[in-house]
């Protein structure tokens, strides 16, 4: 009889295990035939499935204690204020200031920057998003800016908080936040020149003119 239930159970455990290769066989397939369509072009947008399967993934590759943790660094306006200058200055350049995403590298990545103020990143843990912020997410855009002990990292942990403010950022915060940017190389000339011409150069003067009337 125990003979019998053992078998029994060995096929059961057999079978499942057939099927969810199979399954995980034909999503492969499904996925590699997508690609094969369009490519490897960063510009295709996720299939719902491969975007579940991702967040799936992510979610699993997060250790469960991890998940769990608490922000250690208390709310309040002045951490706002630094998490919104760090996000501004380093965060910003994909995901936007007011976490939408919506720039020109976060637009043309693959996966797609997500939105942050919508369910699918608000509905994560603390714990979760600190993880990501701290170690990144392999095969995406996403860097691992983390550095040392996490227990230590106070910086990613402020911005937590601020991810949590995105849905709620008021227009003078996001006003504030573009003078925060990293400037590019023609803007830091344009400034430099107007500067020059501050001081009394007219030659710089009128090429800070023309540039700014452009």
């Amino acid at each position: 009889m125990l003979h019998a239930v053992t078998t029994s159970m060995k096929t059961n455990l057999l079978t499942i295990v057939f099927v969810v290769l199979a399954v995980g066989l034909v999503i492969l397939g499904w996925l590699g035939y997508q690609a094969f369509k369009t490519g490897f072009s960063a510009k295709a947008e996720p299939h719902a499935l491969e975007v579940m399967m991702a967040r799936q993934l992510r979610h699993l590759a997060i250790p469960i204690e991890q998940r769990d943790t608490l922000n250690p660094v208390v709310p309040s306006p002045q951490v706002l204020a630094d998490a919104r200058a760090h996000f501004a200055d380093h965060c910003a350049m994909c995901h936007a200031n007011d976490g939408s995403g919506q720039t020109l590298i976060g637009k043309n990545v693959y996966p797609k920057v997500p939105d942050l103020r919508l369910v699918d990143t608000q509905s994560m843990s603390d714990g979760e998003l600190f993880f990501v912020i701290h170690n990144g997410i392999r095969f995406t855009a996403m860097p691992a800016f983390g550095s040392g002990a996490p227990e230590k990292d106070h910086e990613s942990w402020k911005l937590v908080h601020f991810i949590r403010h995105l849905p709620h950022l008021s227009a003078e915060e996001f006003e504030e936040m573009k003078s925060m940017n990293p400037k590019t190389k023609k803007e830091l000339e344009e400034e430099a020149a107007l500067d020059r011409f501050l001081q009394g150069n007219d030659e710089a003067g009128a090429a800070a003119t023309e540039s700014h009337h452009h």
